[in-house]
C-alpha cells in the first residue's frame, strides 16, 4: 500500500512539530506545511500596522485581506521555508518575541481560523503533505490517514525555544519564555474555536526525553505501518 495520503503532526509550542515535520517530509519527498506561519503572519502584520490584537473584528478583516506566500527555503540561513507578506521576507520576523506573545489571542478568534482554515485545506487535500499546526487532525484535516500528536513539559519546550533563539543571536531569558510557553497553552487548550488536543486517532508521543532521531525513528515506524 501507498504511504498515507496526507500525514497531520498537531501539538503544542516547541513540541518538534516543526522539525520532525520537515524532516518526515524530505524523507516522503512530500511538501513541508507548517500552518502556524499563517495566524503568526496576521499577528505580525497586525502589529506593524498598529490594529490592536484586542479588537477581534479588524484583526479577522486583516486576515481575510492579507497576502501570505509560503515557498521552499530562498536564503541559506536555517529557515524551513520563506514566507513573504506583499512581497516582503518575513522569515525571522515571524519568530519575535512580541509575535509570540500575541499569536495565541489572534489564532483564537473563529473568524481568523475560518479564513486561514480555508487555505490550508486546500492545500491539505492536494495530497502529498505533511501538515503541521495545533488542529490539523481534528479540524484543518480529520481525515488524514496518520495523525501525531507530539507533547513535552513546558520546561523542555521553553529550554528548546531558549537555545533557538541564542542561537540566531536573539536576546533572550529562559524565564520569560517559560511563563509564556504557559501561557500560550491555557490560551490553546482552552479557547472556544478549536481547542488544542490530540485527535481521538491521533498517536500521541512525548519528546520530552528524546532527541529528534528517536523521534524520527518512531514517526518513521509509524509511516511505515499505516503503508502496511
Amino acid at each position: 500500500m501507498p504511504y498515507p495520503h496526507a500525514i497531520a503532526i498537531d501539538g503544542p509550542a516547541a513540541a518538534g512539530k516543526s522539525t520532525i515535520g520537515e524532516l518526515l517530509a524530505r524523507d516522503l519527498n512530500y511538501l513541508y506545511f507548517d500552518t502556524g506561519v499563517m495566524y503568526r503572519v496576521v499577528t505580525w502584520v497586525a502589529l506593524q500596522r498598529g490594529v490592536e490584537i484586542a479588537d477581534e473584528q479588524a484583526v479577522t478583516k486583516l486576515a481575510r485581506r492579507v497576502h501570505i506566500h509560503v515557498s521552499q527555503p530562498t536564503v541559506d540561513d536555517g529557515r524551513q521555508y520563506t514566507v513573504q507578506v506583499d512581497g516582503q521576507d518575513v522569515t525571522w520576523d515571524l519568530r519575535r518575541p512580541e509575535v509570540d506573545l500575541s499569536v495565541s489571542p489572534v489564532s483564537a478568534y473563529p473568524g481568523v481560523r475560518a479564513a486561514l482554515t480555508l487555505q490550508q485545506r486546500r492545500i491539505g487535500q492536494a495530497g502529498r503533505v505533511v501538515m503541521v499546526g495545533r488542529d490539523i487532525g481534528t479540524v484543518v484535516l480529520p481525515h488524514a490517514e496518520l495523525k501525531i500528536y507530539l507533547e513535552a513539559s513546558a520546561e523542555a519546550r521553553a529550554t528548546r525555544r531558549y537555545l533557538e533563539n541564542l542561537q540566531r543571536g536573539q536576546a533572550c531569558d529562559y524565564d520569560e519564555i517559560l511563563r509564556d510557553m504557559r501561557r500560550r497553552d491555557k490560551i490553546d487548550s482552552e479557547r472556544d474555536a478549536a481547542p488544542l488536543h490530540p485527535a481521538d486517532d491521533a498517536v500521541i508521543i512525548d519528546t520530552t526525553d528524546m532527541d529528534i532521531a528517536q523521534v524520527m525513528e518512531r514517526v518513521r515506524q509509524l509511516v511505515a505501518e499505516s503503508a502496511t
